[in-house]
């Protein structure tokens, strides 16, 4: 049995005035915890993005047709609602797992040693997306659904997603002055792919506002546009993110990389492959449900995946403690 230290009153004033400080004080994690916990932080945030799609999906948006209650007078499903209310209803539940998961990140991130304050400066980034979004989320119910308001939504869980993902990294190297592992031109093409990526997920959202899946069984508007237009020039980009991976990982081979950016290209490169797939059986399968889902789910992958590539770049080594000089006493010939 380990014997748990008693807390006298000045412990549980130092624990009310600042939690964090307090663990911190009395809990150092393995650098394997402080991964691991970053890593579900990005987990979730993957997560809320499929179940909120499952909730479009199934049109459950509405399901509970207010915010923060789920009902006038009620924060759960009454019975006389539907199944849709229990779905909308178990996505808002969910917000409060990916609360935990981020919430762990932090107290890791805080009780690392040394102290890494760009750790922590990333895991409330996290905490402010995540609230952020669940306000953004209650608007998006109290205005119906709007469909640029849902747009607006998914890109700040895709934002969410974007810091998991770079604090994740983080946890994996250390805050020494990073050192680029590519010539400038290679760097400059990754950001050209960046780009390209930023642009495809944001013409999914206006294929998401546009397409035949409202979020509900209800008459909502969508986006005053012909979403198959749409999505032919979400396909264009598709293909143009898949012709620079597939320049990239040459480039990176002619020129004798390191391991790591390769092996990140080649990763992103089998997920766009398996995400055109899916993309285009979609499109002629005239948007399944199910298939729409993984194929937001593969969306999340890619941009990690190209994250990943980015974040590949270069290397960035621990910080090496100063080690003090000698003492001027030390310094001081003695006679003999």
């Amino acid at each position: 049995m380990v014997d748990v230290p008693k807390l006298n009153r000045a412990d549980a004033v130092a624990a009310l005035r600042n939690p964090l400080a307090f663990i911190a004080d009395r809990w150092t994690p393995e650098p394997r915890t402080v991964q691991r916990a970053a890593l579900a932080a990005l987990v979730m945030s993957v997560v809320i993005v499929v179940t909120g799609g499952a909730v479009r999906l199934t049109s459950s948006g509405l399901g509970c047709p207010t915010w923060p209650e789920c009902t006038d007078g009620s924060l759960t499903p009454t019975q006389a609602l539907s199944y849709h209310s229990a779905i909308e209803f178990g996505n808002r539940m969910l917000t409060y797992v990916l609360c935990a998961a981020v919430g762990w990140a932090i107290i890791a991130a805080r009780s690392e040693k040394p102290h890494r304050r760009s750790l922590t400066r990333l895991g409330w980034a996290q905490f402010w997306l995540v609230m952020g979004n669940a306000v953004l989320g209650g608007i998006v119910v109290l205005v119906g659904l709007n469909p640029y308001t849902v747009a607006a939504h998914f890109l700040l869980a895709t934002a969410l997603t974007t810091v998991a993902a770079v604090m994740w990294q983080r946890t994996r190297e250390g805050d020494g002055a990073p050192r680029p592992l590519v010539g400038k031109a290679v760097v400059q093409l990754v950001w050209f792919l960046v780009l390209a990526a930023v642009l495809l997920v944001a013409v999914g959202t206006v294929v998401t506002g546009a397409g035949p899946h409202a979020g509900d069984s209800s008459a909502v508007k969508r986006i005053p546009i012909d979403w198959e237009t749409v999505a032919k020039l979400h396909a264009v980009l598709a293909w143009i993110v898949v012709t620079l991976t597939f320049a990239l990982w040459f480039i990176l081979k002619a020129v004798d990389a390191p391991s790591g950016p390769l092996a990140r290209t080649r990763e992103l490169f089998l997920i766009l492959l398996a995400q055109g797939v899916i993309g285009y059986v979609q499109y002629f399968t005239h948007l399944p449900e199910v298939l729409v889902g993984v194929h937001m789910l593969g969306s999340c992958l890619v941009w990690i995946g190209v994250l990943r590539i980015l974040l590949a770049l270069r290397e960035r080594p621990g910080v090496e403690p100063a080690v003090p000089g000698p003492s001027a006493e030390a310094t001081v010939p003695t006679n003999a």
